[in-house]
């Protein structure tokens, strides 16, 4: 396999690592969650108006995830071999920022899928390829910080979203007598930041093109090191488990409508979405950083078996009809925390096994990896939930994320 020198993003290792494209993926990625968590948070709430099913939002979020895990493979090896990423990048990020408007026209659920799909299509084409130019943007000593610090950029991004959407469900419902009308007032505003994302990455990131390579797929996937595959296993296993966040969301809306009432229920399932995302934009970069001095392998596991603890926690919940809001308060964050950590660390641990003439190609696998568990997931935690119980549902998430926190702990 011919391999040629391949893009870099002008981060000698004499430089700070907080560079104009650590800054700018930053923001850009703050901007880009903005308008996603907007969307996010009231989704579950305007699936409810529609007598949408956890079934079908299962559904959902899976379909597009799996869309997504085979987009990221084949945008992570098209950029390797084309020798440049930032113009897809860029289209992606454009592309996901448009598409939620679209659950404003939605009336079922098969338009909200088209939505949800074309959004998780510009993620996956973004995704290994922002990850790739990240990566090559700081020396290797200090890449846990770079992934850490974006993460934190994110997921600031991820609080002011899901808090932007309650407000102006507050603001909109004494207001609107239709229920479902302040939803879809809230996806059309989710374009002003989405859009932005795709300028940021535009005027702020800067790229150097390599030279295109004659890299072959298949042959590539199979070059890469036995190490990263097996690491690979543990990943996978977890993310049969990893439920997507909009199902969590919905959890908290049932438990608390029998006390609150739909409306303020869904309110305050926002608010708890808010303070996962705390914690995660909070742990993010300390995670990052102390993983770049004991090592990753073992702290990644430490947050799979969290995300299993916050599992149980719903789990719980539901088994005894917990409703209270400080129960769910530490749930959430408890997720969050697993979050920062999965996020954080996979990029960087790939990193770590990858050098950068096939980088792209092996965050395209991991995002496959990753798609393909978030389909497993959401498909057989919604079903579960849908045809068995809730119980059923979360007890088969924990018992997953669980596993997948051993393997990638004896691997360590």
């Amino acid at each position: 396999m011919k391999q040629i020198a391949h893009t870099t993003l002008g981060n000698p290792s004499g430089k700070a690592w907080l560079n104009r494209n650590v800054v700018g993926m930053g923001i850009t990625s703050l901007l880009s969650d903005v308008g996603h968590e907007m969307a996010t948070t009231v989704l579950p709430g305007f699936l409810a108006v529609l007598g949408v099913s956890p079934a079908a939002l299962g559904a959902i979020e899976g379909i597009a995830d799996s869309t997504s895990s085979f987009t990221k493979l084949a945008s992570g090896w098209l950029s390797d071999r084309l020798g440049h990423r930032k113009p897809i990048t860029v289209g992606g990020y454009f592309l996901t920022g448009a598409s939620k408007a679209l659950f404003a026209l939605a009336y079922g659920w098969p338009l909200v899928l088209v939505g949800r799909t074309l959004a998780w299509f510009g993620r996956g084409m973004r995704g290994p390829l922002r990850d790739a130019m990240l990566a090559n943007s700081v020396s290797a000593e200090d890449r846990g910080k770079a992934f850490g610090f974006h993460r934190a950029g994110d997921t600031l991004g991820a609080i002011i979203g899901p808090l932007l959407g309650v407000w102006l469900l507050a603001y909109l419902h004494p207001r609107i007598s239709d229920a479902a009308t302040p939803f879809r007032i809230i996806f059309l505003l989710t374009l002003i930041p989405g859009l932005g994302s795709g300028i940021a990455f535009a005027v702020l990131v800067r790229e150097k093109r390599g030279i295109p390579s004659e890299i072959r797929f298949w042959t590539t996937i199979r070059a890469l090191p036995h190490s990263f595959r097996r690491f690979l296993y543990g990943v996978g296993i977890f993310g049969i488990g990893d439920f997507a966040r909009t199902l969590m969301i919905l959890a908290a809306t049932q438990l608390l409508k029998p006390r609150y009432g739909l409306e303020h229920a869904t309110e305050i399932a926002g608010l708890l979405y808010v303070v996962h995302n705390v914690a995660y934009a909070a742990y993010s970069y300390p995670v990052g950083a102390l993983s770049d001095r004991i090592g990753r392998q073992g702290l990644l596991a430490f947050g799979y078996f969290a995300g299993a603890l916050a599992s149980l926690g719903f789990l719980v919940a539901f088994l005894w009809k917990l409703d209270f809001i400080m129960y769910l308060l530490l749930v959430f964050g408890l997720s969050g925390f697993s979050m920062a950590v999965e996020d954080a660390l996979e990029g960087a641990r790939t990193a770590d096994f990858i050098s950068n003439e096939v980088r792209g190609t092996a965050y395209g696998v991991l995002g496959a990896v990753n798609g393909v568990g978030d389909l497993v997931a959401s498909a057989i935690v919604g079903t579960l939930w849908t045809a068995v119980s809730p119980i059923a549902a979360f007890g088969y998430a924990a018992v997953l994320m669980g596993l997948g926190a051993i393997v990638v702990y004896r691997m360590r």
